[in-house]
């Protein structure tokens, strides 16, 4: 089992907090998959596309035996199942469920970047990760130095605790 997993997951479709909640469900009943970790949940506004919803953003922390690419695939058939469309880049969407990171893995290819190639710039998504890893160094700066440097910040609004 490889831990150190963390995932992204975002909702501004339908009810937001059902499909962050049915997609841990989904994550969790995966081949030799388990969830050890929920941040809290945050309300935030869209980037790049930004004519739609605010967002539910939060992170989750998983351990599971598929390799990197198993578990993209596993997941983009989570986010098919609860009725993901990719119509517009960044655009609206029930469900968004990235690959933060894997471990202590590099990965550079067009279908899968390793660490996620944006999340550092993003604090609707370092903002949950720190709830679960508030140690975390990233590209060699601390998760708070991070924080800092994201424009977004003001815009990442405490919504909910997670049991």
């Amino acid at each position: 089992m490889t831990r150190g997993i963390y995932l992204g997951l975002g909702s501004n479709l339908g009810d937001r907090e059902d499909n962050l909640l049915n997609a841990i469900k989904k994550i969790s009943g995966m081949k030799t998959t388990s969830v050890l970790r929920k941040s809290d949940i945050y309300e935030t506004k869209p980037v790049g596309y930004l004519p739609q919803d605010k967002f539910l953003n939060m992170v989750v922390e998983i351990e599971t035996c598929l390799k990197p690419y198993d578990l993209l695939s596993e997941l983009l058939k989570i986010e098919l199942e609860l009725e993901r469309k990719r119509e517009i880049r960044w655009g609206p969407r029930t469900i968004d469920i990235d690959i933060l990171l894997f471990d202590d893995l590099y990965e550079d290819s067009p279908k899968l970047r390793i660490p996620h190639e944006r999340m550092h710039e993003r604090a609707f998504v370092l903002i949950p990760l720190k709830d679960i890893y508030p140690l975390k160094t990233i590209n060699g700066m601390k998760i708070d130095d991070l924080i800092e440097k994201c424009s977004d910040k003001d815009g990442v609004l405490f919504y909910k605790k997670i049991a």
